[in-house]
């Protein structure tokens, strides 16, 4: 059974819009499942997973664009970067064509890739103007749920407009984010340990060894665990590497690596020029709560929610909701959202930034304690706007706390 993706509708935009696309997104998240579902009726599809495939693109990459012509939906593009340029060949003999003849422009080529680290430099140098991205993540709780999914904005106008949709309480909440959004564990298709430890090592195989020495394999292994123990926290590379027992060169490679094969995300501090006291490290969050719970080792959702670690999994479980959210709308999270903290210790979780306002979210995994706002007050030296913000926690419905913040649903994101 397939399961409608919010990401659909700005896939078929940017399709409109482009001669060819790629859709970004980690392993097994459904980027072929979508694709085809949307396009498989009407292109050729090809994947390079496949070694004489791949073999021919690489070697003789005219050859194989000739074989397949187009419309043409390419799988695990990353495999052959080369191929890129032969893309464009055709691309800009193609757009000549319309040019004369006044044809309707059409998409030529679909492209999905697993791992932007080789790719992105390709698609800016070789397919600059002609290529629309799309990034997609496991399913959020709004495709896991079938739930009509909206763009988030926190104005507070706006959300009590929407509706509340069924309650999910902490415990409940605390068992989507041990089980995650990989479509396979969630449609019951794998056994979800075994599919993980599947995932992992399929990760390494096919992603990651080319990038490290084959020496490291098991290093790296150790390293994607210690980074799902720092799930919501403030990235140190130096303290990572020490841990790890790599140099700080390699560490930043290897986050590298998970950043751009969509594993992990780097929430970056809000800075608007303003004061040398604003720490600067990165927030770094898992992008698939089951992945990272998985990793931390932890066997139950009942234990998850009972750990030390849990304000750490909601906070990232809030986190990724709100970026998947924000990416199936075309959206660039990293132009939206910021955290804020400084060395006096005052923090805010998260700063929604749109056109130089700022609305403030606190995330809390229980209800609201007392006096959940009392940072918000730091963000005056911006000289910005302020609106009232939100408390993302697990109450029942939308309540005011005070004039400067809202109790938020974290059943209603993205709703």
């Amino acid at each position: 059974m397939y399961i409608d993706r919010t990401a659909e509708r700005a896939i078929i935009e940017v399709a409109g819009s482009f001669p060819s696309i790629v859709v970004y997104g980690p392993r097994q998240v459904g980027k072929s499942t979508t694709v085809d579902h949307l396009f498989g009726t009407k292109y050729r599809r090809v994947t390079l997973d496949d070694v004489d495939d791949r073999s021919l693109a690489k070697n003789q990459p005219k050859l194989f664009l000739e074989t397949y012509g187009w419309p043409l939906i390419i799988d695990e593009i990353q495999k052959v970067p080369e191929l890129l340029d032969e893309i464009k060949k055709v691309i800009d003999e193609q757009r000549m064509v319309w040019l004369k003849t006044g044809e309707e422009r059409k998409l030529m080529y679909i492209l999905t890739g697993s791992n932007r680290f080789e790719l992105q430099q390709g698609i800016s140098d070789s397919l600059a103007g002609r290529c629309g991205v799309i990034n997609l993540y496991s399913f959020s709780q709004t495709e896991k749920y079938q739930k009509k999914a909206q763009l988030f904005h926190p104005e507070i106008g706006e959300l009590l407009k929407k509706e509340e949709g069924s309650y999910r309480n902490r415990r409940q909440i605390f068992e989507d984010i041990f089980l995650g959004g990989m479509p396979d564990v969630c449609t019951g298709i794998s056994e979800r340990e075994i599919y993980f430890k599947s995932y992992i090592n399929t990760y390494i195989e096919k992603d990651v060894r080319k990038l490290i020495a084959a020496s490291s394999e098991m290093q790296f292994h150790n390293f994607i665990s210690l980074v799902a123990l720092r799930t919501a926290q403030e990235l140190h590379y130096d303290e990572l590497a020490g841990y790890t027992g790599i140099d700080v060169r390699t560490c930043k490679k290897w986050l590298s690596v998970l950043e751009t094969s969509g594993i992990i995300y780097l929430l970056q501090p809000y800075m608007a020029n303003v004061s040398k006291r604003i720490i600067k490290a990165p927030k770094l969050y898992f992008m698939d709560t089951g992945l990272c719970a998985y990793l931390c080792k932890w066997p139950t959702a009942e234990m998850l929610e009972n750990c030390a670690m849990n304000g750490a999994f909601f906070e990232t479980y809030v986190v990724s909701e709100l970026i998947k959210n924000l990416s199936a709308f075309n959206k660039e999270p990293g132009e939206m959202l910021y955290y804020y903290r400084d060395i006096d210790r005052k923090e805010v979780d998260l700063l929604f930034i749109e056109q130089n306002e700022i609305y403030p979210i606190e995330i809390k995994k229980g209800i609201t304690p007392k006096k959940p706002t009392k940072n918000f007050q730091a963000l005056e030296k911006y000289n910005l706007p302020i609106h009232p913000g939100l408390v993302i926690d697990s109450c029942e419905r939308i309540r005011p706390i005070d004039e400067y913040a809202y109790s938020y649903p974290v059943h209603m994101l993205g709703m």
